[in-house]
């Protein structure tokens, strides 16, 4: 029991921050934002997902993909494609010259459902392509490069290229993928109305479930001697090697799961959001989510969530409150928190939330130290009488 509280939580310290992550994601914001700002949130978290997954992926394995919208895109159209499916029922496209497909198809001229949107038409099959597509094509990427000990900005270069040819490659084929428009106008989910309100709040806490389960599954990893060999390799890769450790399979594991992460994110983007495009699989959103993981603290999993939020909340007021000037504020938030905090939120949390909490008493204890107990008064032992010497009558 005591070994899966340390594993699971990361002992009291873990479990305290996990508690209140959890307060505020199920509580604190379903309580205080109305339905519309509420949905917001649902779509921020799932950004949150390929935040998580870098930590475990950049922070902890020394792996920086910049390429993670190429996963969170994939999660995201598979989930869309069955969801576009459901929608394109012969009933519903009746007006069309060839009922029974996507509008898209229609329009470019397509006259029957191509044979790789088949399969979708299983709601079964689609989430295991939503986890084993994007999770299949990182292990391809991860055996061509790690097995060769391509790595740094070399991987980072070639996952930049990766998500620039897959956007091409979506925006290319728009008999089969929409185009630049995407996959717009998904209504239901096994008959289940998706856009109501009401629905919309579901789908809320659906996403924050998933969101925590990745973050204990990540600290399991982390708590597990997998995570003390990443941080090894991430520090001193050769010595690692040369102890006889297969050091390419254990990054292509992590960054196996680190795309798995981004695609349960993507897949609940087309659900929380409605609609899916290669907008968010190029190199800029790419990049958009290595700041999330920076700003939050790229050693921290629960710091990844907190600076997801901190960014995209910057990035909606900004833009409302001041649209002429919101790239700006955007990027001098980005320079402070480089400059003043390169650990990020958790960084600033270890280094002064600390201090501060252990200053408030409470009870007769103190956050992180209990208070000294009074000791008993020790009996003082009796002065020495000085020795006289003995008198001698005469």
């Amino acid at each position: 029991m005591k070994n899966a509280y340390e594993s699971l939580l990361g002992g009291k310290q873990g479990a305290i921050g996990l508690l209140v992550l959890a307060t505020l994601i199920l509580v604190v914001f379903p309580l205080a934002l109305d339905t519309f700002r509420l949905n917001m949130v649902g779509k921020y978290l799932t950004y949150a997902f390929v935040a998580v997954g870098l930590v475990l992926c950049w922070g902890y394995g020394g792996i920086l993909s910049l390429g993670q919208g190429i996963f969170f895109g994939l999660g995201g159209y598979c989930m869309a494609m069955f969801l576009k499916l459901e929608a394109s029922d012969p009933e519903s496209t009746k007006i069309q010259s060839t009922p029974g497909i996507p509008d898209f198809m229609d329009w470019n001229q397509l006259t029957e459902l191509p044979m790789m949107w088949q399969p979708f038409h299983s709601f079964s099959f689609t989430l295991l392509a939503v986890l084993a597509v994007p999770t299949l094509l990182a292990l391809i990427i991860g055996i061509a490069m790690f097995k060769r000990r391509v790595g740094d900005v070399y991987f980072s270069i070639v996952t930049q290229a990766i998500a620039a040819i897959l956007t091409i490659l979506i925006i290319g084929q728009q008999g089969l993928t929409g185009g630049v428009n995407g996959i717009t106008d998904l209504k239901t989910l096994l008959g289940w109305d998706i856009r109501p309100d009401s629905s919309k709040v579901i789908l809320y806490f659906v996403n924050a479930f998933l969101l925590l389960g990745c973050v204990l599954l990540g600290r399991f990893i982390l708590t597990s001697k997998l995570g003390r060999l990443l941080m090894a390799m991430r520090d001193k890769e050769e010595r690692v090697r040369f102890s006889g450790y297969d050091v390419a399979s254990f990054k292509i594991f992590v960054f196996c799961v680190a795309a798995a992460f981004s695609a349960i994110g993507g897949a609940m983007f087309a659900l929380q959001v409605g609609f899916m495009s290669p907008s968010f699989v190029g190199i800029v959103p790419s990049i958009e989510m290595v700041i999330f993981a920076a700003v939050g603290g790229r050693m921290s999993l629960l710091g990844a969530v907190y600076g997801t939020l901190l960014v995209s909340f910057g990035k909606t007021y900004f833009s409302e409150s001041f649209p002429e000037l919101w790239l700006y504020l955007m990027g001098g938030l980005f320079i402070v928190v480089v400059m003043y905090f390169p650990n990020g939120i958790a960084g600033l949390w270890e280094s002064h939330g600390r201090k501060w909490i252990s200053r408030i008493p409470v009870g007769r204890k103190v956050f992180g130290q209990a208070e000294a107990k009074p000791r008993a008064p020790v009996a003082k032992a009796p002065a020495k009488q000085p020795v006289r010497e003995l008198e001698t009558t005469p």
